[in-house]
């Protein structure tokens, strides 16, 4: 057993999943959720945690690792709260979808041992719908999950490489990149589908109107690129906000393709797009 007591604050689709995972694996011991009333009690209802509080202080008070679930900005803000007050062995790490900002919060609030305090994550996994009511122990079974150190940080020492034998326990597939390299990768890989997706419902449901049954006609490739248009707005707008010149960059870009299909629709050059697509291919991720 990795971790005594564990507090996630958060206990939403990741942090379900988390507290789920963790029992299943007997990673740890006795865990607590921090959240709505109203979720607490659906979080034990699923068994992701045993118990729990409406408010953090309370909830992390005899945790030796506390775990920042919830949509980036409340991340920030946790970090400035909880940093100082927390006994200095309890680790604390998060699941923001961007890091850049996160790891700059961290260190100013844990100071030269933030190191040793806080490790900065991001599971890549999800669901198209939130709330614990989704959560799944196995949910990280084979996703990567990218850790992005503070400065001069081995996060494979102490408590932080404790975590992340964890994470590798729950079937995730671990890499460690710098925060600065995260936020411009997961602007195209995660953040910049996200968008596509909700642009082409959006526009969908302007041309056809929302009870149109383009998703039966479509087949299943118009349903998977319109599945995670259903994400919560609440998460992506923190992501938005947090990652927003990586995006707006991702998204100028891709409108210069598109821009550039739609003027050679009858032209060589968009056999010559297809074949410059057909190079994507899957490689195993890097782990370090």
């Amino acid at each position: 057993m990795a971790f005594r007591q564990v507090t996630i604050i958060g206990t939403g689709l990741i942090g379900g999943s988390l507290g789920l995972a963790l029992k299943k694996r007997h990673l740890a011991g006795r865990i607590i959720g921090c959240d709505r009333a109203p979720v607490l009690e659906r979080a034990v209802e699923c068994g992701a945690i045993e118990s729990g509080s409406t408010h953090p202080a309370d909830a992390v008070r005899g945790s030796d690792l506390v775990v920042l679930a919830t949509p980036v900005i409340p991340i920030l803000d946790l970090i400035d709260r909880l940093g100082p007050a927390l006994p200095p062995k309890t680790l604390v790490t998060d699941v923001g979808s961007t890091k850049k900002e996160v790891v700059e919060r961290a260190a100013k609030s844990f100071g030269r041992n933030a190191g040793q305090r806080f490790l900065a994550g991001h599971p890549m996994a999800g669901k198209e719908h939130a709330g614990v009511e989704f959560a799944d122990a196995d949910l990280f079974e084979g996703a990567a999950w990218l850790f992005t150190p503070v400065p001069r940080q081995n996060v494979h020492a102490g408590p932080c490489g404790e975590f992340i034998h964890c994470a590798e326990k729950m079937g995730a597939k671990v890499a460690v990149v710098d925060p600065v390299d995260h936020d411009r990768f997961c602007a195209w890989i995660s953040h910049l589908p996200q968008m596509i997706s909700t642009a082409l419902a959006a526009a969908l449901v302007d041309e056809f109107g929302p009870d149109a049954p383009v998703l039966d006609i479509g087949g299943r490739a118009l349903r998977e690129m319109t599945r995670i248009s259903g994400s919560p707005y609440s998460m992506w707008r923190d992501i938005a906000i947090t990652n927003k010149k990586n995006l707006s960059d991702a998204l100028h870009k891709l409108e210069q393709r598109l821009a550039h299909i739609r003027e050679n629709l009858d032209s060589k050059q968009l056999a010559d797009e297809f074949e410059r697509a057909h190079q994507l291919r899957k490689k195993p991720l890097r782990e370090k």
